[in-house]
């Protein structure tokens, strides 16, 4: 008689339940997993079998059959260890499990019997409320992020031996896990902490506030990196949906904390320049997020961006507009959200000295050489230039405090609201993300505005794109003034931004 077990796998960032059907025969003693099942999934086996006789349980000398359904759907990973054990001490006698449709099981087996961390219980969670289950038994250090979702009982266990003795006697074991609130580390960057540098801290604030992607060039040591680092203390705290779509990336990553629920905090991300680009986009064996699904919902920093590879940032192109990184390969075919904004840093050119003050060795022609690494098109996709100027003494010894975190977070969090209202029935949330539909309907300029956005259009010979990025730009400014209308100032600001100073990009 085969016994059935649920478990689930993972495919992308979404959950697949699994059925781990179990037979047990008379014969030549055998141990075979079917079910297009890769070679981890295939190792389990050695490891379910030291687990057994050494949590003081009898294996089976006989022939083993373990089949994983669907049979077409390709199996990875090592969670599928604990079911297979259950399984098999079912079919034995050793144990009785008659409500086992009503749970679901995952976890890693050591050869001791202990359990370990898996990925992706997050998704497996969510997968399986859909299918009606609300009881998982997974590894102890998975706790925290399958009690993280409502409605759940989350039985979480150290070892092989526990989870026998609670099928056999749940009612008197309270191993059901109880969720505690973590408390959430207090950041200590804050914008306080700049000096000086106002015109580029208020263009990292437009850039919050629509979600816009930016620029920032200046000499080394100039305080880029600084301001890049503190721009997630000025963006709201992730809502219960943003959580989950964030916590399921990095659960599937293995990224998550082991003592971590849904993460909050938007995320932020900063790859060295060395970064492959199937790391950056995702991809590989697994078809695993990458970079940019990683920094969903939160920050994706560049630092030094012309020294990455020029086919690495090409590949930017394409999720930097649709927000989406949609994956093919010969295992499969996966689509992942990348809805971030980007902040990139450079020199302005190839000696770090131009505009800074001190002498620059290059050559115009060296410095446009220089920012000719980043193509027309990749150029285009960015909606804000900013020039950070080097310190003076003056300004590194002025004591007065500069703007704090807080009070720049609290204009980025109202400008959010009108845009969320704004946008309730278009299906996007940031001025960012507005189509020539939405352009046309909520980024309509006066008389005025129009005669000055014709004479830079016509004097720079912009793209359509980069007429767009501007309209976009003012709409967040405008919304930052809590205005309805983009007037001369708002435009005339987000033309400022067009400008880039050392490349003579317009």
């Amino acid at each position: 008689m085969a016994i059935k077990l649920n478990t689930s796998s993972f495919l992308g960032i979404d959950g697949s339940i699994v059925s781990v059907e179990v037979d047990i025969e008379r014969g030549l003693p055998s141990f075979n997993i079917v079910g297009l099942a890769d070679t981890s999934v295939k190792e389990s086996k050695e490891r379910v079998k030291a687990s057994i006789i050494n949590s003081g349980f009898e294996f089976p000398i006989k022939k083993i059959v373990v089949n994983l359904a669907p049979a077409d759907m390709k199996k990875a990973g090592s969670l599928f260890d604990l079911p297979i054990a259950v399984g098999i001490l079912i079919c034995t006698g050793q144990m009785n499990f008659y409500d086992w449709e009503d749970f679901l099981i995952l976890g890693e087996l050591s050869l001791s019997g202990n359990l370990n961390k898996v990925r992706g219980v997050l998704p497996i969670t969510l997968e399986g409320i859909k299918n009606n289950i609300k009881n998982f038994i997974v590894p102890i250090e998975n706790a925290e992020e399958c009690s993280s979702i409502k409605g759940v009982n989350c039985y979480a266990f150290e070892n092989l031996k526990q989870i026998v003795y609670f099928i056999k006697y749940r009612d008197l074991l309270p191993y059901k896990h109880k969720r505690v609130s973590s408390k959430i580390p207090h950041s200590t960057l804050d914008f306080s902490d700049v000096f000086g540098q106002e015109s580029c801290k208020r263009a990292l604030e437009v850039a919050s506030a629509g979600n816009h992607n930016v620029l920032m060039a200046g000499p080394p040591g100039s305080g880029k990196t600084m301001m890049a680092r503190r721009v997630p203390t000025i963006l709201p705290n992730l809502n219960y949906e943003k959580s989950l779509e964030v916590t399921k990336i990095y659960s599937v990553t293995g990224n998550l904390n082991t003592n971590e629920g849904l993460i909050t905090k938007p995320p932020f991300r900063s790859p060295h320049h060395t970064i492959t680009a199937a790391a950056l986009i995702g991809g590989g064996n697994n078809l695993m997020p990458g970079e940019i699904s990683l920094a969903h919902n939160g920050v994706l920093f560049l630092d030094e961006v012309l020294e990455f590879k020029k086919n690495v940032l090409e590949v930017l192109r394409q999720p930097l507009e649709e927000k989406r990184i949609t994956i093919n390969r010969c295992s499969g075919r996966v689509s992942f959200p990348c809805n971030f904004m980007t902040i990139m840093a450079t020199n302005p050119c190839p000696c770090g000295n131009f505009a800074s003050g001190k002498h620059c060795t290059c050559t115009d022609y060296e410095r446009k050489r220089y920012i000719s690494k980043l193509s027309s098109p990749f150029m285009d996709r960015i909606d804000l230039f900013t020039f950070v100027t080097s310190l003076n003494f003056k300004d590194i010894q002025n004591s007065k405090k500069s703007e704090s975190s807080k009070s720049i977070r609290k204009r980025v969090e109202d400008a959010r609201k009108i845009q969320k209202k704004r946008f309730m029935n278009h299906g996007i949330q940031y001025n960012s993300e507005m189509n020539s539909t939405l352009i046309k309907k909520y980024c309509k300029l006066n008389k005025k505005s129009i005669e000055i956005l014709a004479k830079i259009y016509s004097k720079y010979k912009l793209t359509t794109r980069a007429y767009s990025k501007i309209l976009k730009v003012s709409r967040t400014i405008a919304d930052l003034d809590h205005s309805e209308c983009i007037n001369e100032s708002h435009l005339t600001e987000a033309l400022c931004y067009r400008k880039f100073t050392g490349g003579g990009y317009m």
